[in-house]
């Protein structure tokens, strides 16, 4: 068990925290364009600022509702699964994703809790991916060895 890392409730209050943040500030971004695209010329400005206004926060709870269930499932499938690998994101990305959809149906829940775990087993294998080609960049090596040519008081070869 690590304990290093914040108990489960605070790991998932965070993790809505920062996906809430994380979708605001994008969406801030994103409408913020898209309102300034779509404004007649002199009123840009007050379009970006509405559209900012009227889209940022729901995308931000949007991103927020999504984190905090992942995170949430996530924690449950360490608790029972008892162990800490790659496959306790992609089940927890299969049940958030079949959560999210439940209201349409069984079968709109069970393809986005397909696609959603299909997703997070991308995110997982390209994360593995990078850390054994970074790690391989970290690696100890030996320290260089002097040649005998080279130590002190060593005879010079001659021919």
């Amino acid at each position: 068990m690590d304990h290093t890392r914040d108990p489960c409730p605070w790991v998932i209050l965070n993790d809505f925290g920062g996906a809430f943040s994380m979708g605001a500030i994008g969406g801030a971004v994103w409408h913020g364009v898209k309102g300034f695209r779509n404004s007649p010329t002199g009123e840009r400005r007050i379009g970006a600022l509405t559209a900012i206004k009227a889209r940022a926060p729901v995308l931000g709870g949007n991103f927020g509702v999504w984190g905090g269930l992942f995170s949430t499932f996530d924690c449950a499938v360490k608790g029972v699964r008892q162990k800490e690998d790659p496959y306790n994101a992609i089940i927890a990305g299969f049940f958030t994703g079949g959560a999210l959809a439940v209201r349409g149906g069984v079968k709109a829940a069970r393809n986005s809790a397909i696609g959603c775990a299909c997703l997070l087993a991308i995110i997982e294998g390209v994360g593995i991916g990078l850390n054994r080609v970074m790690a391989s960049n970290n690696m100890p090596q030996n320290p260089q060895l002097p040649s005998e040519s080279s130590k002190v008081g060593a005879p010079a070869m001659s021919a």
